[in-house]
């Protein structure tokens, strides 16, 4: 098997997995509509460390509604594609972009610093914030979220890793409110995550 027809069969059962995932997260999403406050299936606490080094917590972002996007640094095309188009949305939001959050979680702790996500960060919107922690750390935020990730191996003891790409969008409370669009237009985007504000 040739390295390009193995890049490919990666990047399909990425695919695959991603669409299983979102398919399980709008199940999830639909079976608690309409029953009234209560527990979401998706988001919860978390215990990790921003690119800047100081604790964060889910409870840091309620209050307003977020984003969280979870990848890693040294993904190829699907995280720094997210992270840009996210970082289209915040600046689309203007001045309102100080009313929402935005949250890159790694799944990748082993090269995930904070000192490296504060690197990788500089390259998008500066509302970005970044989280990393520890293995165990990583884990509870992944199950918390309905995360996949897995590690890939490559060559001469490279790995990348296949995981879960979708935007989650939270309303105030941190509950789960649906998968974020990223799709269309940054302004539309920004239009709906307004409703939110």
């Amino acid at each position: 098997m040739t390295a390009r027809t193995s890049h490919i069969l990666l990047i399909f059962s990425a695919f695959l997995a991603g669409l299983v995932i979102f398919l399980g997260v709008i199940l999830s999403a639909s079976h608690y509509q309409g029953t009234g406050p209560g527990i979401s299936a998706i988001g919860g606490p978390f215990n990790l460390i921003d690119q800047n080094g100081k604790p964060i917590t889910d409870q840091d972002m309620k209050g307003r509604p977020y984003l969280v996007f979870f990848g890693y640094t040294h993904c190829p095309d699907v995280c720094p594609t997210t992270l840009f188009e996210l970082s289209e949305v915040l600046r689309a939001l203007g001045k309102d972009a100080d009313k929402t959050g935005a949250l890159f979680i790694s799944i990748d702790p082993e090269r995930d610093s904070p000192r490296a996500m504060k690197d990788y960060l500089s390259s998008f919107d500066p509302h970005l914030r970044g989280a990393t922690g520890d293995a165990k750390a990583i884990e509870q935020a992944e199950k918390a979220y309905r995360v996949y990730a897995k590690k890939v191996p490559g060559e001469h003891g490279d790995y990348s890793m296949d995981h879960t790409a979708l935007v989650y969008l939270m309303d105030k409370q941190g509950r789960f409110v649906a998968p974020f669009k990223l799709s269309g237009k940054p302004e539309d985007a920004a239009a709906e995550l307004r409703r939110y504000m």
